[in-house]
């Protein structure tokens, strides 16, 4: 179970050593690709196929689900921690979540999302801002 808020350092080279919380969760090959809210979102590679076969299943015939299929697969990288745990994320990747010296990441139980510090505070801003919890009742949680 991948869960809590980590800050991390990432270095000129796009190198991310992963917490050893996350670390010991997650084993063997990763896929990190695009999330959906100016972030990067990190899979195990059981958690990746998971996604990726419910997605396949879909009519490509779908626009929203080739849309869905283009962000989610043609930025998609596989990596494997090395011996310290470490991952390079690409700097395309970066470039895209505004990850620059320094990452947040967050657990969300299956996955991980990695944030720049300065959209993850938006978020969390945007979060606080509406504590009313309506949101959660239409969940149906």
């Amino acid at each position: 179970m991948l869960l809590g808020e980590h800050k991390q350092a990432v270095d000129g080279m796009g190198q991310l050593a992963l917490p050893r919380q996350i670390l010991s969760e997650l084993e063997g090959s990763l896929v990190v690709t695009r999330g959906f809210d100016r972030n990067l979102i990190l899979f195990t590679d059981q958690e990746w196929r998971k996604l990726a076969d419910k997605l396949a299943a879909k009519p490509i015939s779908n626009q929203d689900v080739r849309i869905l299929r283009r962000r989610l697969f043609s930025n998609a990288v596989e990596l494997t921690p090395n011996e310290d745990g470490r991952i390079i994320l690409p700097s395309s990747l970066r470039k895209f979540a505004g990850i620059n010296g320094q990452v947040i990441l967050t657990g969300m139980y299956n996955h991980v999302e990695l944030w720049s510090e300065a959209y993850w505070t938006q978020v969390l801003e945007s979060i606080e801002a509406d504590s009313t919890g309506d949101p959660w009742n239409q969940l149906d949680i």
